[in-house]
């Protein structure tokens, strides 16, 4: 069985080609996985989508970044 976060990053690349679909669905990761997988998934999704979804990344990692 695959772990969430496989299963989040599946969604992801779902979704990837709406902007909006995917901030919804980044959200919704980052407040389900737990801290160790949100430090992998940001490094995923900047490796993956840091040149298409560069503001939608930021945004919602800074916030993730003030909450520590």
């Amino acid at each position: 069985m695959a772990s969430m976060l496989e299963y989040i990053k599946i969604i992801l690349q779902k979704v990837s080609f709406d902007r909006r679909l995917f901030e919804k669905e980044l959200r919704k990761a980052i407040r389900m996985l737990m801290p160790a997988e949100v430090k992998r998934l940001r490094q995923w999704c900047y490796d993956n989508y840091g040149t298409i979804h560069l503001p939608v990344l930021n945004t919602c990692f800074a916030r993730l970044s003030s909450l520590n």
